[in-house]
């Protein structure tokens, strides 16, 4: 089973909505090495590796938290090899913590974007748009993260362009 897979009959609607989106809207088309998953402690692994339920057992001994090095270093080391590319980075995942973004940031900068319509939803209801957006065959519009601003009493992104 890949960790995709895995993921999405794990967490069931918002993970399989990430990944059905993620395939359809990635660049290159059809090219699943450009879809990658952050793990806790194995780092920004694409979405087709391969993983056994060992696997999965390590996944639940690591807690995502920028400030934990058995997330933070794995994740930093991808990133690293990442960065080097040219193209923009669409973050799935939540922005309103710093658990992904103060990693990520530090590499992508402006290249890191989230879709707009993330702002104040939760992940079931993120999860059916990005499934809507699948069979709609409707690309989401994007914003970097970098010039949003992370509320610190409420779990959501307020926009500086609006």
């Amino acid at each position: 089973m890949s960790v995709g897979e895995a993921f999405a009959f794990l967490s069931g609607l918002y993970f399989s909505g990430k990944l059905a989106y993620a395939q359809r809207f990635a660049w290159p088309p059809l090219d699943a090495s450009t879809v990658r998953v952050i793990t806790t402690n194995r780092g920004l692994i694409p979405v087709d590796t391969p993983i056994t339920t060992q696997d999965i057992r390590e996944f639940g001994e690591v807690d995502i938290r920028s400030d934990d090095p058995r997330y933070r270093e794995p994740v930093e080391r991808d990133a690293a090899r990442l960065a080097g590319r040219s193209a923009e980075i669409v973050l799935l995942g939540s922005v309103a913590t710093g658990k992904y973004v103060d990693v990520l940031l530090e590499f992508f900068g402006e290249r890191l974007l989230f879709p707009t319509v993330f702002v104040g939803r939760g992940d079931m209801s993120r999860g059916s748009l990005l499934l809507r957006a699948v069979r709609e065959d409707k690309e989401l519009e994007y914003e970097p993260v970098a010039s949003a601003i992370r509320s610190l009493s409420q779990p959501v992104i307020r926009s500086l362009r609006r």
